[in-house]
């Protein structure tokens, strides 16, 4: 049989659980490696044992033959397993955006900045995504909820126009028409603090060091870097960028460490 090379494995083990329905913390778990580690697997950046091979593929109700052949195919795949799968809650990828939460965000993001010159629009739509992508990375959860589609000036969150719009006609927020550097310039100015019983820790922790980050950063500066993301990389114009491509990113760009496991690599 003719062997299929580390990346492409990488890839079949990646496209089967996310069909399944698995986190890669989740799956991580039951091969009893860390998380780092499965992301590396996924990417095609490290071997994977025979013995680990034979987990993954168990766990994912998939024969190891068919996970190596070259026919694979992921319309393949059986669902029936010992348990009943209408009966599980199985994570599903797919954002739902949460309204009062975003505004809550947006409240922060925007008093925290209170008084930067720079801080227009595009660089708000910046902070917002690295927020939500960086969030969904450490915490396989959603923040915000909010949908991104790749755009020629980089990320943009959808349906914000129509939040924007309600926050101003509820007095939460003010838009105003200026100029930053010779350039037009929108602006918003929060008008009410944010609800901060709705954030917890680990998301103002993670906000307070996307502001950190990228605050001080031109619109140019930041749309500029933002192309070069994963999950913008690995978008296809006009389209909806998808979460899960947060997992495969490298340094600057991720929010996690992932050479916790130097001996499996």
């Amino acid at each position: 049989m003719k062997t299929i090379n580390q990346k492409e494995l990488g890839f079949r083990i990646a496209e089967l659980r996310k069909i399944k329905g698995y986190s890669q913390e989740e799956l991580a778990k039951l091969v009893d490696i860390s998380r780092p580690s499965l992301t590396q697997i996924e990417l095609g950046n490290r071997n994977v044992s025979v013995i680990e091979l034979k987990k993954i593929a168990d766990n994912l109700s998939f024969s190891i033959d068919n996970l190596l052949s070259q026919d694979f195919a992921t319309e393949d795949i059986n669902f029936s397993t010992s348990d009943d799968i209408d009966s599980q809650e199985l994570r599903i990828s797919i954002p739902k955006l949460k309204v009062d939460k975003f505004k809550d965000i947006l409240l922060y993001i925007l008093e925290k900045c209170a008084g930067k010159p720079n801080i227009g629009e595009t660089l708000l739509y910046k902070l917002l995504y690295f927020s939500d992508f960086n969030y969904y990375e450490v915490y396989e959860e959603h923040l915000t909820g909010a949908e991104y589609r790749k755009l020629p000036f980089g990320p943009v969150p959808q349906k914000l126009d129509s939040i924007l719009k309600q926050m101003i006609a509820d007095k939460m927020l003010e838009r105003l028409k200026t100029e930053y550097h010779g350039y037009p310039q929108t602006r918003y100015i929060p008008l009410i603090k944010p609800n901060l019983k709705s954030l917890k820790a680990s998301e103002k922790d993670i906000l307070d060091k996307v502001i950190e980050q990228y605050s001080d950063w031109s619109a140019s500066a930041i749309s500029e870097y933002s192309h070069k993301d994963m999950p913008w990389l690995a978008s296809k114009d006009g389209e909806v960028i998808d979460y899960e491509l947060a997992f495969y990113r490298e340094q600057p760009y991720s929010a996690r460490t992932y050479n916790e496991d130097i001996n499996d690599l």
